[in-house]
């Protein structure tokens, strides 16, 4: 992993927004068409995401992948 520093900022960002609408890994999982246990690996930044998982990601979440990748991220 080239950034754990900024994988993990995704994760905690990922959680967070998740949280924000009272929803458990797998209510974000069912909304976004992907696994629960994608969804733990990224928020506990075990993985990070591909293209293909943040856009659906966003589509879940129902925001823009630019919101979604927005964060306080290290360089």
């Amino acid at each position: 992993m080239k950034k754990p520093a900024s994988i993990q900022a995704f994760g905690q960002h990922l959680r967070r927004l998740r949280e924000a609408r009272g929803w458990s890994q797998q209510a974000l999982a069912d909304a976004a068409d992907i696994t629960k246990k994608t969804i733990y690996r990224m928020e506990t930044a075990q993985t990070a995401p591909t293209l293909d998982v943040l856009v659906c990601l966003a589509e879940g979440l129902e925001i823009s992948l630019a919101e979604l990748v927005t964060f306080g991220a290290a360089a």
